[in-house]
């Protein structure tokens, strides 16, 4: 195998690790986040709500705003890595914001 499906096109993009749903919920998480440790609370919980929102616009019949081709049980690793890096990041620049 020499090239990637495009499963894993949606699985490494915005469907999956970057999502924008999941990467603004790990990034708001970072930055209220007090601990280091609460990181990977940040990235479970982005994974989880973005999987839910998406399910929500789905049940109401809406357009979906990313496609995709993956399930959510594909997907969730991904979103989690996805908002946990999002979440580092943000946690780091508020904790350097305090600092000065």
């Amino acid at each position: 195998m020499t090239t990637f499906s495009d499963t894993w096109f949606d699985l490494f993009g915005l469907s999956g690790l970057l999502n924008p749903f999941a990467l603004l919920i790990g990034a708001y998480l970072g930055w209220r986040a007090d601990e280091a440790r609460k990181l990977w609370i940040a990235g479970f919980a982005a994974a989880a709500l973005s999987l839910i929102l998406e399910a929500a616009v789905g049940m109401l019949q809406l357009p979906q705003p990313i496609s995709q081709d993956a399930g959510a049980l594909a997907m969730f690793p991904f979103r989690f890595v996805g908002g946990a890096l999002a979440g580092s990041v943000a946690f780091w620049l508020s904790r350097r914001r305090n600092r000065t």
